[in-house]
């Protein structure tokens, strides 16, 4: 077999990756926009259609009570970046007839990734969810008044509130109102105030600006895995890493989004032997490291 040559990937001689890269026009996800910061769809978790399919069968009983299937939908949670705090998302299946408001406890109750977090006060309950004038409101308990932030992070706990309840709707253009127990929000925090609806700001200056979607954290999934999500990076250009459970990197490689400098899709896959692994995409730096430390995304998954 020909011997292939090193490549340097972040100051490191690693091998090149076992990995398919996938066509342009098969990088753009299903239902996905691009540029826009916005996503998919929300759709029907796919095991949960699975079973409601395999189920269906006539119903002996004409009083059966209808059921909501699950559906998948990006919850929005926080993360430290080379500019501050940025807004990374989850994707997550939530059941019931009122997806916003599902989207928005999982938002409140924290992550499952270890390296985002919430300044949401975890006791804050959703009230209800309803429309008005055109604009989705959102309505908390009391305990949302409570949370120790300073005005950059309140103004994107706004951010993340807004984010979270247009993806779980899909309609990333509409703007979000908050009231708490019924009243307009007002003063929030001691550094803010949300008194009129709120739309989202530009993804580039709020999302981390690379994401992986696919697969989520702590996933169980088979050889090769499959990589899937957005960034906003220089030329199109991510990197990505594959390390074991012992941080050795034993496969890394260079993928390309849909488009450059703005938010695409991309898609990649890597064959790997049973274990416990994690995968990580970190933006391509052509400063050398004179802009910060490259902003990165990572996912544990087992591969059996």
């Amino acid at each position: 077999m020909a011997r292939q040559k090193d490549v340097h990937v972040e100051g490191r001689r690693v091998r090149p990756a076992v990995v398919s890269c996938l066509a342009a026009a098969a990088l753009i996800l299903a239902g996905c926009t691009t540029g826009t910061g916005g996503e998919p769809t929300p759709s029907a978790s796919p095991s949960a259609t699975r079973s409601a399919t395999a189920s269906v069968t006539p119903s002996p009983s004409p009083t059966a009570t209808p059921t909501t299937a699950p559906v998948v939908v990006p919850v929005y949670f926080m993360i430290d970046t080379r500019t501050g705090l940025r807004l990374a998302r989850e994707q997550r299946a939530v059941a019931g007839s009122d997806p916003i408001r599902a989207a928005v406890e999982a938002m409140i109750a924290g992550p499952t990734d270890p390296d985002y977090t919430t300044t949401w006060n975890r006791a804050t309950r959703v009230l209800g969810t309803s429309r008005v004038d055109g604009a989705i409101v959102v309505d908390l308990s009391a305990d949302a008044r409570t949370a120790n932030v300073g005005s950059a992070g309140a103004a994107l706990m706004i951010q993340q509130l807004v984010y979270t309840a247009t993806g779980a709707a899909g309609e990333p253009g509409t703007p979000v109102l908050l009231r708490i127990d019924g009243k307009p929000a007002g003063e929030l925090w001691g550094v803010v105030a949300w008194g009129a609806p709120v739309t989202r700001e530009d993804p580039i200056s709020v999302r981390l600006l690379v994401q992986i979607d696919s697969p989520a954290e702590g996933a169980t999934t088979a050889s090769p895995l499959r990589v899937t999500g957005e960034a906003a990076v220089f030329e199109a250009v991510l990197r990505w890493a594959v390390r074991d459970a012992s941080g050795v990197e034993v496969s890394s490689g260079v993928t390309m989004t849909a488009e450059g400098q703005t938010f695409a899709p991309y898609a990649f896959e890597v064959e790997l032997t049973p274990g416990s692994y994690t995968v990580v995409i970190t933006e391509d730096d052509p400063s050398g490291g004179e802009g910060g430390t490259p902003m990165s995304d990572s996912r544990a998954v087992t591969v059996t």
